[in-house]
């Protein structure tokens, strides 16, 4: 294939990916100003004080609780000045990963059903809102579909685009541990897997390759928390959320009533200010977490596990009930209601952007004029139709026998289920949390829907129906 035949075909298909990212982004434009959480700002003000110890050996006393490897991914793209670039960022890698998707599976008609299945997308579903929010959450879906092509469709990939997804995935792995949990767990469950299911051995060097990829992460956090802190470590001094969340969840609580007197747990102090809900632990003003000093703060860190493992070990009957219940909520709790205005937001704008809080002040964020009722309505109707739809083409596409689509299907459905589990057992049951994933049901949907029209419908080489007259037509 000559070179300018190569040049004509590669226009219209970046074309096609830029297109879909500025469409992506079309709820930061509503909003006038990228979505901000309480997160986002620590996640700027945090990468500076990374860089300062990293390149110029400034070292301070605390940086943060947040992925470092995040924080010094964005700052280029921010610099303190302005979120935009952040926006354009999380817009085009997850524009050119999705591209790479639906070329995998239907590469002749590649920019039609692009737009066939990104508009739906971004009309009914939560990923423009990732898109638009300052946050890692959008770089677990890059993620996981980079681990579909790594995996499942390695021979869609030239070179240049392979190397490029090894690296938009490390940095994704590296940039939240949700990320690294579950990425880590589909790799353990799929070698386990290959010691029972020889025919699954011809995608072992894909999932070796993004198990690489996950210990070069965990060995990032490592050696970056050493440096830092002194003491290796994958999250660094993290509040202590499985404290948290077994306190709320009541066993931790029956634990402290019984045994407060003889175990002198730190915790046993504030047994009387316990609130029902794990946010307001960690994060309320007057919460426990907050209102403590930087000393009692470590000593609830270092009191966390051994507290959580005497509870489950004396309560592991009523604990197990609250998770799986905890699962069973997070796993449908997908709303786009948590981008309310947030005063500590607004409080730390000077610091972290200055002169930018007036711009933030008049977005429909802040102003609570966004859309999130509209979109929470949408996305349901459009779960519940993905669901119908991967329901009803479930058979009909297991006869295909697509290996791709399957093992794509396969990947999604790990990555619903195991990041309710991850998040609502050990976190909180937050709409953030599985919103940031389901739209890769509907994704999911419509490529099965694809994959069915060209098994009802085969076409051509050139893409073009086939005329089921021509082709039985006889020669005399």
């Amino acid at each position: 294939m000559n070179k300018s035949l190569l040049h004509s075909r590669a226009i219209p298909r970046a074309a096609a990916v830029l297109s879909g990212a500025l469409l992506m982004t079309w709820l930061a434009f509503y909003n006038r100003y990228p979505l901000l959480y309480p997160d986002s700002m620590s996640y700027m003000e945090d990468g500076p004080l990374v860089a300062r110890a990293l390149f110029l050996h400034q070292f301070s006393i605390d940086y943060g609780g947040r992925s470092f490897l995040y924080c010094l991914g964005i700052l280029p793209f921010h610099w303190n000045v302005t979120p935009w670039p952040i926006v354009a960022l999380n817009a085009l890698l997850t524009a050119y990963v999705i591209w790479l998707v639906v070329r995998s599976l239907s590469p002749r008609q590649s920019i039609a059903r692009y737009f066939a299945l990104l508009l739906p997308l971004i009309a009914f579903t939560s990923l423009p809102w990732f898109i638009s929010l300052i946050m890692p959450d959008i770089l677990g879906p890059v993620l996981y579909l980079s681990m579909y092509l790594l995996i499942f469709a390695r021979k869609s990939l030239s070179r240049g685009e392979h190397a490029i997804l090894l690296a938009i995935a490390w940095w994704s792995v590296a940039s939240h541990v949700t990320h690294l949990m579950l990425a880590g767990g589909f790799c353990t469950l799929f070698l386990t897997l290959l010691a029972f299911r020889r025919s699954l051995r011809c995608w072992f060097a894909g999932i070796a390759q993004v198990a690489l990829l996950v210990l070069l992460a965990a060995a990032a956090h490592l050696a970056l928390h050493a440096y830092l802190y002194g003491k290796p470590s994958l999250n660094g001094k993290r509040p202590p959320f499985l404290m948290a969340r077994v306190l709320v969840d009541g066993p931790g609580r029956s634990y402290l009533l019984q045994h407060c007197e003889d175990k002198k747990f730190v915790i046993c102090n504030y047994l009387s200010r316990i609130p029902d809900d794990s946010n307001a632990f960690l994060w309320n003003a007057d919460g426990v977490w907050t209102s403590a000093s930087d000393e009692t703060q470590e000593l609830l860190r270092q009191e966390e596990m051994p507290f959580v493992l005497a509870t489950l070990r004396a309560y592991p009957r009523e604990q197990l009930s609250a998770s799986a219940a905890n699962f069973r909520e997070q796993l449908i709790t997908f709303g786009l209601e948590d981008y309310f205005p947030n005063q500590w937001v607004s409080d730390v704008f000077e610091r972290v952007l200055p002169g930018s809080r007036p711009h933030y002040l008049e977005t429909r964020q802040a102003r609570r004029a966004l859309p999130d009722e509209f979109s929470s309505t949408a996305q349901e109707w459009a779960v519940m139709a993905s669901l119908a739809i991967i329901a009803i083409l479930t058979t009909l596409l297991w006869r295909g026998r697509s290996p791709t689509l399957l093992g794509l299907a396969s990947l999604i459905i790990f990555v619903l289920l195991a990041n309710a589990l991850v998040t609502g057992v050990l976190s909180d049951v937050l709409d953030r949390y599985q919103s940031r994933v389901i739209w890769l049901l509907p994704l999911l949907a419509g490529l099965s829907l694809m994959e069915w029209l060209d098994h009802r419908f085969p076409r051509n080489g050139q893409g073009e129906p086939q005329r089921q007259d021509a082709l039985s037509a006889s020669p005399d």
